[in-house]
């Protein structure tokens, strides 16, 4: 199938798909005129990916784990390959940093809007 049938099945437009492509997520044969040829199981490939890029996971860890699961149903099942769970347990740990990050900025943030406000309502 070509981008375009990709893109349709998917919901995924096609320079989004190039670019999966450019990170090493998706490998299509490419046919002598240069277009881009996609196998069926393409399309759940780009399921996965943008499961595992809704769960926070980067390309880069995308394209190691690719391999490592498989859809049950609706649901997205990772195998038992070895680097699945430090991979894992990698990510979680810098999604958890990240959300400690954004919840100490929010609180400064917070701080200088009541102290902004409260400024504000001493001059009226």
């Amino acid at each position: 199938m070509r981008i375009g049938d990709l893109a349709h099945a998917t919901g995924v437009n096609r320079r989004l798909l190039r670019y999966y492509e450019e990170q090493g997520l998706l490998r299509p044969v490419r046919l002598a005129n240069g277009y881009r040829e996609y196998a069926d199981q393409d399309v759940a490939a780009v399921r996965h990916i943008r499961t595992l890029l809704a769960a926070g996971l980067p390309t880069a860890v995308i394209a190691r784990l690719l391999h490592c699961v498989h859809e049950d149903g609706e649901r997205l099942v990772p195998s038992a390959c070895p680097v699945m769970i430090d991979n894992l347990r990698h990510e979680r740990t810098r999604i958890t940093e990240t959300i400690t990050q954004l919840q100490a900025s929010q609180q400064v943030l917070d701080e200088m809007l009541d102290t902004a406000l409260s400024a504000r309502g001493s001059d009226q």
